[in-house]
């Protein structure tokens, strides 16, 4: 470990050193280092006695065996540590009110600089929100978008899977320790996320338990991370609607997919659209809206700008919806007639038209298809 990261950790167990202090004593000084090895006189008097009383507990070491668990855990499960003085810390969640000033990562670190959609849901998902959340996802992530969820029972879920079913990144904001996965039942999942080169990322130190607390505070790093929020579905008390919160207050987009006045898990969604979030109805709707932000992110090394913009916009077809495209044309055209055509099931029929309707290239009225623009 280096001597940052390992500045940056001690901070994290000291008493009375908080994030806010840690900020602000960083907005002075560029790294935790300097915090602790820099002459006191190139500092402020009022910052003067905090740095006494910090550099005294860091001389005391009463901070050294939960270090060293801490590095023990981080070594086991193959994490590292992302300090808020890193080049590495992605730059959007740099600038929110309250970033933390420690991250503990898995898997792609890249990933955090890429352009990122949050979609987030209630854990008690319809079937239709289930549909929603995977193809949405599964469209933006072949396009291009990182997606980011908080790896959830529900729309987190579902989210995931569409973004590695769409080949793409996705990235998990987790509200435990990283040695901890919650639910139990996403331990599959989240192996799945590091082995096709998607990312776990949190702010809590390994063992931490995922209490009540470390939820919102998570929601705050998914839109903090993010371009815009798409909440799919979403109950009036859902905590999707504090990410949606969070997106206002740090200045991102809002997305909400409308639903059934009779469904509870749309009421969040249709509240947030009273509230000015933006009703969308196709996903691409949501890279045309996103276009300017994403013109003004930075880019990595050795990508250009032209480059990365067009792998997010352009569409996305695999072989199955190149082919059913050729077989439709400009009229309306029923289902049983394109399955007695032979070349796909209607199961087969049905997923692909509803991908196909979702990137704007297909339209269905009264029950027939046909191709539009």
């Amino acid at each position: 470990m280096d001597r940052e990261c390992h500045y940056a950790l001690v901070s994290q167990q000291l008493d009375n050193f908080t994030s806010a202090s840690q900020r602000q004593l960083l907005d002075h000084r560029a790294s935790f280092t300097d915090l602790f090895e820099h002459s006191l006189s190139h500092y402020p008097d009022h910052f003067r006695a905090l740095l006494s009383r910090v550099r005294e507990q860091y001389q005391q070491q009463s901070w050294r065996q939960r270090l060293d668990n801490i590095e023990q855990c981080i070594e086991s499960c193959g994490a590292r540590l992302l300090p808020i003085t890193s080049a590495d810390y992605p730059d959007l969640l740099k600038q929110i009110v309250g970033a933390p000033p420690l991250l503990y990562v898995r898997g792609n670190i890249e990933n955090l600089h890429l352009p990122q959609i949050a979609v987030v849901g209630s854990r008690r998902m319809t079937r239709g929100g289930a549909d929603n959340a995977r193809l949405w996802s599964q469209y933006l992530a072949s396009g291009g978008f990182t997606i980011t969820s908080g790896l959830a029972h529900g729309i987190d879920g579902a989210a995931h899977r569409g973004a590695l079913d769409g080949k793409g990144k996705t990235i998990a904001v987790m509200a435990t320790g990283i040695d901890i996965i919650y639910p139990r039942a996403h331990l599959k999942l989240a192996e799945q996320i590091i082995d096709e080169g998607g990312t776990l990322i949190t702010e809590f130190e390994p063992g931490s338990p995922p209490v009540a607390r470390h939820f919102p505070a998570r929601n705050r790093i998914i839109s903090g991370l993010s371009l815009g929020v798409l909440v799919v579905e979403a109950a009036l008390r859902s905590g999707s609607l504090i990410t949606a919160r969070y997106a206002v207050e740090q200045d991102r987009e809002v997305f909400a997919i409308p639903g059934s006045i009779h469904n509870p898990q749309s009421r969040g969604s249709h509240y947030l659209i009273k509230q000015g979030a933006h009703l969308v109805e196709k996903a691409e709707e949501i890279v045309a809206e996103l276009a300017g932000s994403l013109s003004g992110m930075a880019q990595p090394a050795g990508a250009t700008s032209s480059a990365r913009h067009t792998s997010v916009i352009e569409h996305a077809l695999d072989d199955d919806e190149v082919q059913l495209l050729a077989l439709l044309g400009y009229e309306p055209v029923a289902m049983d007639l394109l399955a007695a055509e032979g070349s796909f099931s209607v199961a087969e029929l049905s997923r692909l038209l509803v991908a196909l309707e979702m990137k704007g290239l297909v339209e269905r009225q009264n029950g027939s298809y046909q191709r539009v623009g």
